[in-house]
């Protein structure tokens, strides 16, 4: 596997290492692997958590239906300018230069009350508690009843602080440097895949007994 580091994601690590996650932007294997969790014919809000350099954000954008939104958060400032720059000729794409739990209140002033797909590679662990309880708390609120938060990251513990959601699915996915969890948190069991849906026994039924 190529390792190719980000001349941008490099420079604003050695800045702010603690808002930087990486340096090496995801490979095209994972980027596949987190997209295809999503249903981009059905859904229309979409919103990113850290959009870096904009790997994960280009990919987006090539699946995104013509009517559909993305609104990608990025904290560092030069990140977002220079997502800014690479998608400033598509009306879906909008960047903010901010908190990712202020993303409802961005969806409201857009008219829209609940986003299909949030997707984040920010570094929660990295998070105070109670910013990280914050954030989390807007996106359960923030979707749609079928709607998914779907999370890639170097250590699974997420899944801990997200007991709100109905369903989880975490894959150890390691054709990536390095390797990542991608931990799906569907906010109702319904989206799950069919084979991870939990089947229900059937109830055991009491054979009557035969009268003479």
């Amino acid at each position: 596997m190529a390792v190719r580091m980000s001349a941008i994601l490099f420079r604003r690590f050695l800045a702010d290492p603690l808002k930087i996650a990486y340096v090496v932007p995801s490979s095209k294997a994972l980027i596949k692997r987190v997209l295809d969790r999503m249903d981009f014919q059905r859904g229309r809000v979409f919103v990113e958590f850290g959009g870096g350099e904009g790997c994960h954000t280009r990919e987006m954008v090539k699946r995104l239906a013509p009517d559909a939104r993305l609104l990608v958060f990025e904290l560092d400032a030069q990140l977002a300018d220079h997502l800014r720059q690479q998608f400033r000729q598509d009306d879906r794409v909008l960047i903010y230069n901010q908190d990712a739990a202020t993303f409802r209140e961005e969806l409201q002033k857009l008219g829209f009350h609940h986003a299909d797909y949030v997707v984040s590679g920010i570094p929660f662990s990295y998070l105070e508690p109670k910013k990280k309880k914050e954030i989390l708390n807007a996106v359960h609120e923030g979707l749609t009843p079928d709607g998914q938060f779907i999370v890639y990251q170097v250590t699974p513990e997420l899944k801990g602080h997200t007991r709100m959601f109905a369903a989880h699915e975490v894959e150890y996915f390691l054709a990536n440097i390095p390797p990542m969890f991608i931990v799906a948190c569907h906010k109702s069991e319904i989206t799950l895949q069919p084979k991870k849906r939990a089947k229900k026994k059937p109830k055991s039924r009491r054979r009557e007994a035969a009268h003479a």
